[in-house]
């Protein structure tokens, strides 16, 4: 006992983790530095190269032959090593099934030397960060952690690499905890600081100098006078940082349409050859990212020169970035930084001589604005501006510049986050469908759960001293098939019965103390679900009991963990999977895009299908907007959507109505058909794929989920959906005069077509705010469905409120008035339940439908002010529309 007291003490957590972050830091810094020399070597080749044969010739061969290999490498051998990186780094943090491993590290490391080598002006730094996190989760792995340590693990890593390749480790931890993992316990943070503070002394010794030139020599000199200068500069540079990552984004998507049936390898050549015509074009592009930087800072140059770098690198960035070739945006970042900040100082110097500025202003060495640029400039692309200042001030080691920095990163980042909310990483991360920001793996209530929420607390135990015989009966009367050995209150053991089947002396009244295992993997309330399920795979047990010190307080089961599971399901829509499978495309048509936008109708019932399709139109005709229509056929979760068989037959015939309605409206209408497990999801993915601006869904006003107000599918778009909404529950009185194939069948008029029977008389409870305003200007698109409209406005009042405001009432009849030509009645209402006095309201004035503007935060709680729309929609017989304007 005494031997095996000590071996624990020794293998404490602590130490082992010190251990594993010294590990991280070495192999992320040789990578690191690794990285460095084979991305100077190559380009000192290429350049050489350039010089013995004709440039034009050898650069854009070069490029093309370069970026084709390293695009090949990565689509052979890893196809999460392409891009910068960074982006596949923080999705696995955030629980995205993406691998980190050696062959992703490798391939990173060569591909990156590949394309860098090439000419491609992007930089290092990105890729030596998934390289280090991708050796630290192949470390984890090797050691066998726990999946929430190996998330630290791989974030120290990641740290290690940034450290490496800025000679920054402050920087580096910075990076990992703000931007990757952001969690600042202490195992955390202790070992992104080892790992980091190793790396950056490995690449150090091995005669790595930082990313500017040597500033010992540099006197920082600036007065208060320029502090507006410094907040001017932060602010032209949260421009250029908005312009810039929205080009990126630009980028990917160009590409992405341009090269949609190619090879990954030809358009990373393709993008190659664009790099090497342009190192043509301007001799700056062939120095490289370093020794551009290093002229921005300390070269004698004039803005003209900076502006053309400027230029330069913003047109290298665009051409590599958006064709996914592997390289990152630190470095570029930091040259288009320098380059707007040098461009301003020597433009404000030119100005000064030239009498333009105040005589008695001294401005600051153009090499102070390069690198408050640089800082600024970054922390608007990246947002984050304290990673951006630490990481200029650290490459300096300049204290002096803490000042001037703070102030440009702050105002450029203030500006960049109004203008572009959420850094490129996340914006990329979101245009392949992977949104970290919603409830999911990482951060819905399922991951969010510990040990104490997962365990019974109830325990049946059994003391040492019980006989075998006694514990048999025990295993007889109860279900359980292991019980926790507990002496005097201190967890000493557990006895399952494989203990009891494997012994072979069958004496019945030998104590279980001579049975039991003693030593006993447990768990303490504070442990995540993530340690829970390692631990009972990788141990193959059934149990896990939970202790404070030695005392036991409960127990997990893998029962208990289904039974989690299945509540879970019961009360939100899958916690587990943050991509839902995509669904599968069985049938399309499309006419060519001819309108403004796009309105997505899902029809799923062909009897309301007729009624929809109508009132979309209305809206489409209205707004000039193209019509999109899904049908979506639901498989079981067990099928797959690629490969099972389903019949068309009804699916086209909503299709084919929709496109007769359009031809003769005139409204380009496009259909698909599509199979999938999850019609939310299917939805959402239109959306996102067509660039929907309205979604129009039907309701039917009730739902058979408790806990659901409309229902799975509709409380998944409104929670999700990044367009404007419209939601109909079909009232009882709505009638079609005749369906629309019948109507297109007798050539009836578009009067005929388009009305709709008792469809004439409208109830509006006004609120205030742009969803009320929204449900406005839909109006003239819905009443051109009546025959002779009748428009009835109320606003609800408290019983108290003896002098209401009714200006929100007279806006809206005087829009109403302009619009429509119709006068409409204005009613202020006095009423303790806004949703009981919309519907008397309504009923009083024998309306046909209500229109309501609810707002985004509060639709799925309340409408106008109060209840529910649920509330409304049981109370009234009447066509019910709740819509709700996109932020």
């Amino acid at each position: 006992m005494w031997i095996d007291r000590k071996i624990r003490q020794l293998l404490r957590p602590k130490p082992i983790a010190i251990v594993e972050a010294c590990s991280i830091g070495v192999v992320s810094a040789l990578a690191a530095v690794g990285l460095r020399q084979s991305v100077a070597w190559l380009e000192a080749w290429r350049l050489d190269l350039a010089g013995a044969f004709p440039a034009w010739i050898v650069l854009p061969l070069i490029g093309i032959v370069g970026g084709y290999l390293s695009g090949f490498l990565v689509e052979r051998f890893a196809p999460e090593a392409a891009g910068s990186g960074i982006p596949q780094v923080k999705a696995a943090l955030g629980y995205v099934p993406i691998a980190l491993d050696l062959r992703v590290a490798v391939v990173k490391w060569l591909s990156t030397s590949l394309s860098l080598g090439a000419g491609f002006g992007l930089g290092r730094q990105g890729p030596t960060v998934q390289i280090g996190a991708a050796l630290a989760a192949q470390l984890s792995r090797w050691t066998d952690t726990s999946p929430t340590y190996q998330r630290q693990l791989i974030a120290a890593g990641a740290a290690a690499g940034l450290a490496a390749s800025f000679n920054a480790p402050i920087a580096g931890v910075l990076f990992a905890i703000e931007e990757l993992l952001q969690d600042v316990s202490d195992l955390t943070l202790g070992t992104a600081i080892i790992a980091a503070v190793v790396g950056g002394v490995i690449a150090r010794t091995l005669g790595g100098r930082g990313m500017v030139p040597d500033l010992s020599q540099l006197q920082i000199h600036f007065s208060l006078a320029e502090i507006p200068l410094f907040i001017g500069l932060g602010i032209v540079a949260g421009l250029v940082g908005v312009c810039f990552n929205r080009s990126l984004l630009a980028s990917l998507k160009f590409y992405r349409q341009r090269f949609r049936d190619r090879p990954l390898a030809v358009k990373v050549a393709a993008a190659g050859g664009v790099t090497g015509i342009l190192a043509l074009l301007s001799p700056y592009a062939l120095l490289g990212n370093q020794n551009l930087q290093d002229l921005l800072i300390v070269g004698d140059i004039t803005w003209q020169t900076a502006a053309e770098i400027l230029l330069i690198q913003f047109a290298l960035c665009w051409v590599g970035f958006g064709a996914t070739a592997p390289g990152g945006l630190f470095s570029p970042s930091l040259v288009l930084g320098a380059a707007l900040g040098n461009a301003i100082a020597t433009g404000l110097q030119s100005c000064y001589r030239h009498g333009l500025m105040p005589q008695d202003l001294v401005l600051s060495s153009p090499t102070i604005y390069a690198l408050i640029g640089m800082s600024a400039v970054f922390s608007a692309i990246t947002h984050r501006p304290l990673f951006a200042i630490a990481i200029v001030w650290e490459m300096t080691t300049q204290f002096d510049l803490i000042l001037p920095l703070t102030i440009g990163s702050v105002s450029a980042y203030i500006i960049a986050n109004n203008l572009f909310p959420g850094s490129i990483y996340q914006h990329v991360l979101a245009s392949k469908g992977i949104n970290l920001d919603r409830p999911d793996l990482a951060q819905g209530r399922w991951m969010g759960l510990t040990a104490a929420d997962l365990m019974q607390r109830h325990v049946e135990t059994l003391t040492s001293d019980v006989t075998i015989a006694a514990a048999v009966t025990a295993f007889a009367n109860s279900s359980h098939r292991g019980f926790p050995i507990v002496d005097r209150g201190k967890l000493v053991g557990i006895l399952t019965q494989s203990d009891l089947s494997n012994d072979r002396q069958w004496d019945r009244q030998r104590v279980i103390s001579t049975l039991m295992t003693r030593r006993v993997i447990v768990l303490s309330p504070q442990d995540p679900l993530t340690s829970v399920l390692h631990l009972l795979d990788r141990h193959q047990i059934g149990r896990l009991p939970v202790v404070e010190g030695n005392k036991l307080v409960g127990i997990i089961t893998r029962a208990d963990i289904i039974r989690v599971e299945a509540d879970l399901l019961n009360s939100t829509v899958s916690p587990f999977k943050t991509r839902p499978e995509p669904s599968y495309l069985v049938y399309r048509t499309q006419l060519p895009a001819t309108g403004r936008g796009r309105l997505l109708v899902p029809l799923s019932n062909p009897q309301t299908a007729d009624i929809l399709l109508r009132l979309a139109a209305a809206i489409a005709l209205e707004f000039n907007y193209e019509l999109e229509c899904l049908h979506a056929i639901v498989i079981p979760p067990a099928s797959n959507p690629a490969e099972t068989e389903v019949d068309l037959t009804a699916s086209r015939k909503l299709c084919d109505r929709a496109t007769a309605l359009g031809k003769v409206l005139g409204v380009s209408v496009h259909t698909q058909v599509r199979v999938t497990h999850n019609v939310a999801a299917t939805i959402l993915e239109i959306i996102n794929d067509r660039h929907i601006n309205l979604l129009c869904m039907g309701w039917q006003g009730k739902t058979s989920t408790p806990d659901r107000i409309f229902g799975n599918t509709v409380d998944t778009a409104i929670r999700q959906a990044q367009c404007d909404l419209m939601l109909i529950k079909l009232g009882d009185n709505l009638q079609l005069n005749l369906p629309v194939n019948e109507l297109l069948a007798q050539n009836s008029s578009l009067d005929a077509l388009m009305r709709l029977t008792h469809l004439n008389r409208w109830s509006i409870p006004i609120a205030g705010g742009p969803n009320s305003e929204y449900a406005l200007k839909l109006l003239p698109a819905l009443t051109s469905l009546s025959r002779a409209p009748e428009i009835h406005l109320c606003q609800i009042f408290a019983p108290t409120q003896y002098q209401p405001d009714l200006r929100n009432l007279q806006t809206a009849a005087d829009f109403i008035r302009q619009n429509l030509d119709i006068v409409p009645t204005i009613t202020p209402l006095y009423a303790e339940t806004i949703a009981t006095a919309a519907i008397d309201f309504a009923t009083a004035k024998q309306c046909d439908a209500i229109i309501l503007g609810a707002s985004r935060e509060s639709l799925l709680q309340q409408t106008v002010k109060g209840n529910i729309p649920d509330s409304i929609a049981r109370g009234t017989n009447c066509t019910v529309i709740v819509v709700r304007k996109a932020d």
